[in-house]
């Protein structure tokens, strides 16, 4: 997979989790990523059920978002499931308040933390003094950034998210069938579409919107996709937080500015995640557009499979999302908590992709699924994530 990382890269040794003595947890050495082993002492920490139970600290960014209070109650019952105690924390997409309850889970006894972070970057004080306290930590979905106290990243494979994002939006505009593949039939263009990403401090945002550009610039290249408010830049097109009004307000204006007077309709918009999308179809609509796909409204993607957009692919009005199971992302979570707190590394998939900015994180990666309206039900009411009843109403229970 070819990465263009938006950052420099400066590998370091993977330092081994912690091991302990009895009932206490002491930080230790290690070799390369992958490497296993415990502590020189030999004595490795009780796990959950042995005597002591291990308590893990669970810092999730916001509970705006449906996406991550799955992930939060995913995380912790798991957890709690394999004998560990559980504190589990939102921090409203506020800086601060996350830095204060991840210091709080340090000193109330955190022994592993599994950390969410709202900005990438803000949280080397915390995880400086859980490294000096040997207190592993599994960086959640987001990459934290520039420390070299990260144990372990568990996410899915965010450039193919960003391919899977802008292959949907091909398929949509009659460029490319479901495998990517350019149809001998397809429009010559130009085809106008806009960009949107997600926000800067998010380490993600730059893997899709690579991913994501990598996959439309050929067709930009030749000029059978047009983005004609010429904002192509990531600075140019993020979405700080990833906010629905900040998108649906950007989409405004791009429409003011570029789409009255009879000019060339808007085709097609990249979204990253569902929350933007829905402010994007919101503009759209108030714009003039559809009200749905067969009524002219632009093709527009997502990310997350929320159930108020899955809804909405149901209704023919938003064309697609990306599906990231929260449960196997939150099993994988689990199963790294399981491997530090017995002194070992957790399974790994992928050293070479995540640098920090200090050290290559020891990763796992999961796949992502495509979400149309035909596949909602065999993927997404099919395998329990939502009933049908709940996409009907757009509400999960």
């Amino acid at each position: 997979m070819n990465i263009r990382h938006p950052f420099g890269k400066r590998a370091t040794g993977f330092a081994a989790v912690f091991a302990a003595a009895a009932l206490t947890l002491t930080a230790c050495s290690g070799g390369g990523a992958g490497a296993g082993g415990a502590a020189e002492s030999g004595a490795a920490p009780a796990p959950a059920g042995d005597g002591e139970v291990i308590k893990v600290g669970v810092a999730m960014p916001t509970q705006t978002s449906e996406r991550w209070i799955a992930d939060g109650e995913a995380v912790k019952k798991g957890l709690e499931e394999a004998g560990f105690e559980v504190d589990l924390q939102f921090a409203n997409d506020d800086i601060p308040t996350q830095t204060q309850q991840v210091d709080q889970m340090i000193t109330s006894g955190a022994k592993v933390l599994v950390i969410a972070a709202i900005d990438g970057t803000a949280l080397s004080s915390q995880l400086d003094t859980a490294g000096a306290a040997g207190i592993p930590v599994v960086s959640y979905d987001r990459l934290i950034r520039d420390n070299e106290n990260v144990s372990h990243y568990v996410s899915f494979d965010n450039y193919k998210v960003g391919v899977a994002q802008a292959n949907a939006l091909l398929v949509g505009l009659g460029l490319v069938d479901k495998d990517g593949n350019e149809k001998a039939d397809a429009p010559k263009g130009p085809l106008n579409i806009e960009l949107f990403a997600g926000s800067l401090d998010d380490n993600n945002s730059h893997f899709f919107y690579d991913g994501a550009f990598d996959t439309l610039n050929p067709f930009i290249e030749k000029g059978v996709l047009v983005v004609k408010s010429g904002q192509t830049t990531i600075d140019q097109v993020a979405t700080l937080r990833w906010s629905q009004e900040a998108a649906q307000k950007r989409m405004e204006d791009i429409l003011t500015s570029n789409y009255g007077g009879g000019s060339e309709p808007l085709a097609g918009v990249l979204s990253p995640y569902d929350g933007i999308s829905r402010g994007i179809i919101t503009a759209l609509q108030g714009a003039g557009y559809g009200p749905g796909l067969d009524k002219g409204l632009p093709v527009v993607t997502g990310q997350d499979a929320e159930i108020a957009s899955v809804k909405l692919i149901n209704d023919g009005i938003q064309q697609s999302t990306i599906f990231k199971d929260t449960r196997t992302l939150a099993k994988q979570a689990v199963k790294a908590v399981e491997a530090l707190g017995k002194g070992k590394e957790p399974e790994v998939n992928d050293s070479t992709t995540y640098d920090n900015g200090v050290k290559v994180v020891p990763s796992y990666l999961l796949d992502v699924q495509t979400i149309y309206k035909e596949d909602i039900e065999p993927i997404i009411i099919g395998s329990g994530y939502y009933t049908a009843e709940e996409v009907a109403a757009g509400l999960a229970e």
